[in-house]
């Protein structure tokens, strides 16, 4: 056994094994230089099958014993027997239904060829359809517009990133430098807007931009453009709308009376 686990060191490296002696017991020495043999090639011993004699060594040597060696009894051969020749039966049984049914097609289609009729029949069809113009009109209809919708961000919007929108944008997040929103609609900024914003992209002056920090780079609403003029505000929820042909910011809560 050595010999042949010598031929492939490695192949049952980390597996686990059961030995079976039929009918001999090893003596201390044999079984002494297996269990070396075994853990030199990283094979776990999970136990020893044997006669009840091999019991005591392997006490003697911390290695479990787990009792007679398992042997298929009589029954089980006769099992397997009727097993396959049931199975033998059922494969007659499917050879002769089959051979039956070759015999059946062959004789329809030889009937079928006496009477003058083709091997194989026809398929009747219902009454042919009316033929249609070689050149049909083709109606192209224009795609519905797209209605106006919400878009939804969660999260920041960093420099480079661009949010498009037909309808109202809404920003729940920071909007940093160099990231720009265009919409047809409103824009609303649940954080701090330092990018560029623009509302009513259409033409719509009744847009506004809201932000909890109005800080744009950049403001656009309709036509009317805006820039940073540096002077730093208070930070509060604020509010930008058209008023007397320019941008203007105001406080959210003094903008009521403008929506």
């Amino acid at each position: 056994m050595a010999a042949r686990l010598a031929e492939r060191p490695d192949f049952y490296r980390g597996s686990q094994a059961t030995a079976i002696f039929d009918g001999v017991s090893p003596d201390d020495e044999a079984l002494r230089d297996f269990l070396a043999g075994v853990a030199t090639y990283g094979i776990a011993l999970q136990g020893l099958f044997g006669p009840e004699t091999l019991a005591a060594l392997a006490e003697r040597h911390a290695v479990a014993y787990l009792g007679e060696p398992p042997r298929p009894s009589v029954a089980s051969f006769a099992r397997k027997r009727s097993e396959r020749e049931e199975r033998g039966a059922e494969l007659t049984e499917r050879a002769r239904s089959l051979e039956a049914d070759f015999a059946g097609a062959r004789a329809d289609i030889a009937n079928r060829r006496a009477r003058g009729e083709t091997s194989v029949p026809r398929p009747a069809f219902g009454p042919p359809r009316p033929a249609l113009a070689e050149n049909p009109p083709v109606v192209v209809a224009a795609p519905p517009p797209a209605a106006p919708s919400t878009l939804y961000h969660h999260g920041t919007l960093r420099g480079g990133q661009t949010l498009q929108q037909l309808g109202t944008i809404v920003v729940v997040g920071d909007v940093n430098p160099g990231a720009e929103i265009v919409a047809t609609g409103d824009i609303l900024v649940f954080g701090s807007l330092r990018g560029t914003a623009h509302a009513g992209a259409q033409g719509d002056e009744s847009a506004r931009v809201y932000a909890l920090e109005l800080a744009p780079t950049q403001l656009r609403i309709a036509a009317f453009i805006a820039v940073d003029d540096g002077v730093r505000r208070a930070r509060e929820p604020e509010v930008a709308f058209i008023r007397s042909g320019r941008i203007t910011i105001a406080a959210h809560a003094q903008s009521g009376s403008e929506h």
